[in-house]
């Protein structure tokens, strides 16, 4: 924490205390010499006042060799509410609800000839979770083409009545990071769409292949799912 924005120290206390359990806020005020003078806490049901009193006290003892008088810590408890982690952790889950296809594992295998690999993606849609294995040179390009391949194999397999077809990939630097980009047709009737999309290189260009088949082709079967 930056001295000069919390020059005692009290943002840090803060942060500290809200980490404990059942603690969903803190709040502390400090004299203009820096002296703790109060000390406000909105905590679950999960203890009582008393004991949510002593872990605060131990806590600032312990992490900032800061004591405090009992007297100056007040608690308010509220209605039993998740802590902020788990909020967050439902709502991300939410949002991954939301996608059209979810990622859920690649793997990449010696494949059946010689000098080639086997990549295994896998995704699901709506509950339902299909895979499609691919074949290719062993060549850090080839690997890139070929998982991008798989994924298309399988959101065409999610999707059943419409058609998708690989149109190429590539390796490119921007920003001082490595990105895989795809183009994607996807078919419907007569009618042909070159979908695009790129993911960042992070785990693997393996991993960032599907994701940027997927970044091409949400929305594109959102709107299929829909209709």
């Amino acid at each position: 924490m930056d001295s000069t924005t919390d020059p005692w120290g009290a943002r840090r206390a803060e942060n500290l205390l809200t980490s404990l359990e059942g603690v969903l806020s803190a709040r502390l005020v400090t004299t203009p010499l820096g002296e703790v003078s109060e000390i406000h806490i909105l905590a679950t049901n999960a203890q009582t006042p008393k004991q949510v009193v002593r872990n605060v006290e131990s806590a600032l003892l312990a992490h900032l060799g800061l004591k405090v008088d009992h007297r100056k810590i007040s608690v308010a408890h509220t209605a039993e509410v998740a802590p902020l982690k788990a909020l967050e952790q439902t709502a991300i889950r939410t949002q991954a609800n939301q996608r059209a296809v979810i990622f859920e594992d690649v793997v990449v295998a010696t494949g059946s000839r010689s000098r080639t690999v086997a990549v295994t993606v896998t995704l699901t849609c709506d509950g339902n979770q299909e895979n499609a294995t691919e074949e290719g040179p062993d060549t850090p390009r080839n690997r890139v083409e070929t998982t991008a391949r798989a994924t298309a194999r399988v959101v065409e397999r999610l999707l059943d009545r419409h058609g998708l077809a690989l149109e190429g990939t590539q390796m490119v630097q921007a920003f001082d990071r490595n990105w895989v980009m795809v183009g994607v047709q996807a078919i419907g009737g007569r009618q042909s769409t070159l979908l695009v999309g790129s993911a960042e290189v992070r785990e693997s260009a393996e991993h960032a292949a599907v994701f940027a088949v997927l970044d091409a082709t949400n929305r594109w079967v959102a709107a299929r799912r829909v209709a």
